[in-house]
């Protein structure tokens, strides 16, 4: 397959269509890649191929036209030296070099032509291998992702068997079971000679005022009742 042919079936191909078809995008993307970037080096290497002959060619325009000046010149002289046999010979040599620049110039012109399309298929190629490569970005990123979520699922239904069930409600009575160890072990008498805090001291003091009020109240009572039975015995 010649490197035009090539080209060209790679800027007609509808990318989008080719990987919606494919088992394998991302295997496909990578080999569309690699045939681009194959087409562009061989674009690359032929532009330049045209590039240096247009320049060898070039040099030998312009040697033609110098060697067609120089015979000009020297039909001049030889018309001032009244020698028309010599300077019709040298108008001779300076029409064949004549001849010769303007085969050279059309062929520049050709090169020139040919360069220019090489620019602008290697631009459409570029362009295309970006496009590409965009599109092997998302196809990654939509693989790792993927992954993500596959071993996301994995890990949500491997936590909702009754196993797992099991274990957390085995964890949480151990924990259960820790937090009472440690009320206990923080549940001490308060020591005869510790200092009764300050609200300690308040909340007795209120417990002694309520009794003796509850107290003076029960003796009121008392002396009530008795001055009542006095005062019926009388």
């Amino acid at each position: 397959m010649g490197i035009f042919t090539r080209f060209k079936d790679i800027i007609n191909s509808n990318i989008n269509s080719m990987l919606d078809k494919a088992e394998d995008p991302e295997k496909m993307v990578k080999l569309m890649i690699r045939e681009m970037e194959d087409t562009l080096v061989e674009l690359k290497a032929a532009c330049a191929g045209v590039m240096a002959s247009r320049a060898k060619t070039q040099r030998s325009l312009d040697e033609s036209r110098s060697r067609a000046a120089q015979w000009a010149d020297k039909a001049r002289l030889a018309v001032t030296k009244e020698r028309e046999d010599l300077a019709r010979e040298a108008l001779r040599e300076k029409s064949a070099y004549q001849e010769r620049a303007e085969s050279f110039n059309h062929e520049i012109e050709s090169f020139n032509e040919l360069i220019e399309r090489y620019r602008k298929d290697i631009g459409a190629l570029e362009e295309k291998l970006s496009s590409a490569r965009d599109k092997q970005r998302v196809l990654a990123q939509r693989h790792i992702q993927a992954q993500k979520r596959q071993r996301a699922n994995k890990e949500i239904r491997k936590y909702e068997t009754k196993e797992a069930m099991l274990r957390f409600e085995q964890f949480e009575q151990r924990i259960d079971h820790m937090e009472a160890t440690a009320d206990l072990v923080n549940y001490r008498g308060k020591p005869s000679n510790q200092k009764p805090s300050l609200e300690e001291e308040f909340e007795r003091l209120e417990k002694d005022e309520s009794i003796e009020d509850e107290l003076n109240a029960l003796k009121a009572e008392v002396e009530s009742s008795k001055t009542g039975d006095h005062s019926s015995k009388a």
